[in-house]
């Protein structure tokens, strides 16, 4: 059962007992479907409601709770996950953890989103973003640098790549899920690519909910063939999606969404609502997914399939680790790693990354 999200519009709620009866065959399908082979699927939608429970899982502050996967929102559909690794870089305000879900027969990796003081601000500030970086080996393709540094040039990228290869020889080589919302889920897709693109890792899925844009249309072009396995979620009138602004005339210089969207709307059939998935087109800007809205609500923002997606505290970076382990590395600025107690920490330098990846 999804958790329910403070201030859910009460009629999304309705549930009509002809319409359950029509549809429970095709639900019922859905749900015992293997979930073993999603990376042969376009999208799975039982694998989002798994995937968006992990990425709300993520922004828990209480670390002592999340690494022992006993938080309030450590249950549900994700509560066989076993934790590799949590990372945090306290310096940007940054967080995320590497594990096994065995369901999926994958190793997960959530970002969490943004974690500013008023997200109002950090909304505000994404419609004046302009594209100033170019993504290395990809010619004319410019991105978001404030996305690309959170993921490149922080304490992340070292921690997942030792968190990945952690995991790969505790359970051998088995696919990668990425995923985040908001923020997160632009970190998230940078991860990804890192993946594909650095790593050669060629059993990569990235699914996010509610993510910015990161790039431009040459950008997403490189992206959608280095990481075909994507899907980017989307709720309702969720504002961040619109952002940074998507100006179709100028195609070089604006941000494009890379394919492929799944965009969540509403059926309404006389006082009842009941929800349904799209999905869109490989354009990644299809008019009649989200862009077919205003995308003016931040309430869609913050609940994706009747998760939560916000932190549980509206102070920044409110970080509480009460851990008595050795297996904690941290650096001169105060971030740190902590891994689980039968595994050993170390980071291995890019190289020796890309040499265990590649032989994994």
């Amino acid at each position: 059962m999804g958790r329910s999200c403070r201030g859910l519009d009460r009629r999304r709620c309705a549930v009509a007992l002809g319409f359950l009866l029509c549809f429970f065959s095709a639900l019922d399908a859905r749900e015992i479907e293997s979930r073993h082979d999603f990376f042969s699927q376009i999208y799975n939608h039982t694998v989002a409601t798994i995937l968006v429970e992990y990425a709300s899982a993520v922004y828990i502050s209480d670390l002592t709770e999340l690494f022992t996967w006993t938080c309030s929102r450590c249950n549900g559909k994700i509560e066989a996950f076993e934790i590799v690794s949590i990372i945090v870089d306290v310096k940007n305000c940054l967080q995320a953890f590497v594990g096994v879900d065995k369901n999926l027969n994958s190793i997960v990796v959530a970002f969490r989103g943004t974690q500013e003081h008023s997200i109002q601000n950090w909304i505000e500030d994404l419609f004046w973003k302009q594209l100033d970086l170019n993504y290395p080996g990809m010619p004319d393709a410019m991105v978001h640098h404030g996305f690309y540094y959170a993921y490149h040039n922080t304490t992340l990228r070292d921690g997942i790549l030792d968190g990945i290869l952690h995991a790969k020889n505790l359970y051998g080589d088995i696919g990668i899920v990425v995923t985040g919302h908001s923020m997160g889920g632009a970190i998230a897709s940078f991860c990804a690519l890192d993946l594909a693109v650095n790593y050669k890792v060629k059993t990569v899925q990235l699914m996010t909910f509610g993510q910015p844009r990161i790039g431009n249309e040459i950008f997403s072009s490189y992206f959608s063939e280095h990481v075909p396995h994507a899907i980017r979620v989307t709720n309702r009138n969720d504002m961040v999606p619109h952002l940074p602004p998507y100006y179709y005339f100028f195609p070089s210089k604006t941000y494009h969404h890379f394919p492929r969207e799944v965009w969540i709307y509403d059926i309404i059939l006389g006082s009842l609502v009941y929800e349904a998935e799209k999905i869109c087109d490989s354009s990644g800007e299809d008019p009649n997914c989200s862009r077919s809205v205003s995308g003016n609500s931040l309430t869609d923002h913050l609940c994706y399939f009747g998760v939560d997606l916000e932190a549980e505290t509206w102070r920044a970076c409110n970080i509480v680790l009460n851990l008595d382990t050795p297996n904690l590395l941290t650096d001169h600025n105060g971030n740190f790693v902590v891994y689980r107690s039968d595994i050993s920490p170390f980071i291995k330098s890019p190289m020796e990354n890309y040499r265990s990846l590649q032989s994994s």
